[in-house]
């Protein structure tokens, strides 16, 4: 019990005297501080203000969020660090029900009743792993790699009992490092070993993010075969199709996952957009609307839901209730930042369908404005953007949109989407001159860095290449030239702070947009090297490799 001493919870729990008598259940554990919250919305207040070593949660919460929507929330926005841990409270009726479709596991689940030698015992456990695991996890956290993989390399032969664990961390460094293949041989060998689902998923994630698409897609399509429920080979399965063109192929696979967990929102905005593009508004219509329905007491709501929403109903012909949609989201999201831009975007759309034409040029005009100024607005709306434009006979506006979705993309599925949109509405000769001269543009940006630095001139190459950022953030080419100017320039005038947050944060990014690029390991060992010579330690997490067995 005194290895729970100096410990901090919360606990999630909306019946009064069920959670009175868990705090002080916790409390006589030897927890230091117990925090209480009665619904997620709390929670997430409450851990946003500081963070906790346990969270004890029940999993039917009032307030329209249950337990796994709201840990759902809190990994997706990092509200919490990989070594938090996190328990699931539940009825033994419901467990089945809560544990086999679900994708964000949390770390045990506790039955009630329940008494405190009990909770004792599993918080105890899921301590030894935490603790066996922590050392590694620290290293990541610094941005030490390298030597977190040989950590785990002598961990795996000294904590036998953790091994796969430590070999899954090794694995997602290596993918995180840029090194497909390298995390390929490690998983097979999980597999080989234990035949472990996720070690073939990770199998199939380092095929797809080496070019080898059939291989992956044969790969996932056997792991459904043998574990239907096996929630994230289907949404591999569904990025594979979608990023090959298979767009019906895409949605399907999405349907079956979203039928075996209704409750996960961020694939059932995903859905919807892929059923949009693929022309379905009935199963956009139905994805978008339980997005709504699920998120509506969420504190991360997206504008860009009630645009989708409106879109789809559009296409269906139903302008009473996408008007409806519309100043629904105008009302509950006032306080979003692309708030304004998204109903500006979906009220052109209406005016639009309804043929007025007097409103039109005004609504796209403010649409135009609020997408020069929002860089976080998605490349999907900005491209119902241009292909309102273009509908209404505005071809230079909509060309602008679309250079810049085509500028920031610098490839992949957006470049791939603005082309077939183009294409679809006649314009195939515009889609070619443009994807040219945004592959110019950023070229030009690049060149012009890469001239300051020859000459020696590496500050002005910074600020060269960190404007293009601001510009461009999506562009991985972009975001590339501009990380290695800073920590070159890092490497030569000695440690900044605010330009070495900002490298950093380019190197994190970097990873995200491009995981396959290999350039990634060589930028990564600079990142490390610079660490070390300057002895810096990140305030903040570099790297969020998560471990759920």
């Amino acid at each position: 019990m005194t290895q729970l001493n100096g410990l901090t919870a919360l606990l999630v729990e909306p019946n009064a005297a069920i959670r009175s008598n868990v705090q002080n259940m916790l409390n006589l554990l030897g927890l230091a501080r117990v925090e209480v919250a009665t619904s997620a919305q709390q929670a997430i207040r409450a851990l946003a203000a500081r963070p906790v070593d346990l969270i004890l949660c029940e999993y039917e919460l009032e307030g329209g969020q249950d337990g796994q929507q709201l840990l759902e929330d809190l990994r997706q926005q990092e509200l919490i660090a990989p070594a938090t841990l996190f328990f699931m409270v539940t009825a033994e009726g419901l467990l089945s029900k809560v544990t086999s479709v679900a994708e964000l596991m949390p770390d045990d689940y506790v039955l009630k009743p329940f008494k405190a030698d009990t909770l004792l015992a599993r918080i105890e456990r899921a301590l030894e792993r935490r603790a066996t695991l922590l050392p590694v996890q620290q290293l990541l956290e610094r941005g030490e790699h390298r030597a977190a993989i040989a950590a785990c390399v002598e961990q795996e032969k000294e904590q036998p009992r953790y091994k796969a664990d430590f070999m899954r961390l090794r694995a997602e460094t290596h993918l995180l490092l840029g090194e497909p293949e390298q995390a390929e041989h490690i998983y097979a060998a999980v597999w080989n070993e234990r035949a472990i689902p996720w070690a073939r998923l990770g199998q199939a994630k380092t095929l797809a993010l080496r070019g080898h698409v059939d291989a992956a897609r044969a790969m996932l399509s056997e792991l459904l075969g043998h574990n239907d429920r096996f929630l994230a080979a289907y949404d591999w399965l569904a990025r594979v199709h979608e990023e090959a063109g298979e767009l019906a192929e895409a949605q399907a696979v999405l349907s079956d996952a979203a039928t075996l967990s209704p409750h996960a929102v961020g694939r059932l905005r995903r859905l919807g957009e892929v059923a949009l593009e693929a022309g379905d508004a009935d199963a956009a219509e139905r994805a978008l609307k339980q997005v709504l329905q699920r998120a509506r007491n969420s504190e991360f709501r997206n504008p860009e839901d009630h645009a989708r929403l409106a879109q789809s109903l559009l296409r269906k012909g139903d302008t009473a209730q996408a008007e409806l949609v519309i100043r629904d989201m105008e009302r509950q999201l006032a306080n979003r930042e692309t708030t304004p831009v998204c109903a500006a975007i979906a009220t052109a759309m209406l005016l639009e369908a309804t043929g007025d034409t007097a409103r039109l040029g005004q609504a796209l005009d403010t649409a135009l404005a609020g997408a020069r100024l929002a860089p976080n607005l998605s490349a999907g709306m900005k491209l119902e953007l241009a292909r309102t434009c273009l509908a209404a006979g505005r071809e230079q506006q909509a060309a602008e949109v679309m250079k810049s979705v085509m500028a920031s993309a610098g490839g992949g599925a957006p470049m791939a989407k603005a082309m077939r949109l183009l294409e679809q509405t006649g314009k195939g000769d515009l889609a070619n001159q443009l994807a040219k001269e945004s592959r110019h543009a950023v070229a030009t940006m690049v060149a012009q860095g890469a001239a300051q630095a020859k000459a020696g001139d590496l500050r002005g190459a910074v600020d060269t290449m960190l404007d293009a950022v601001h510009k461009l953030p999506g562009n991985p080419q972009v975001v590339f030239n501009a990380a290695v100017a800073v920590l070159k320039y890092l490497e030569r005038a000695g440690w900044d702070e605010h330009l070495g947050t900002k490298g950093l944060e380019l190197v994190s990014n970097l990873r995200r947009l491009d995981p396959g690029n290999p350039k990634l390991a060589a930028l990564g060992n600079l990142q490390e090297e610079l660490l070390r010579k300057y002895n810096v330690r990140p305030g903040r997490r570099i790297v969020s490799v998560r471990q759920r067995a």
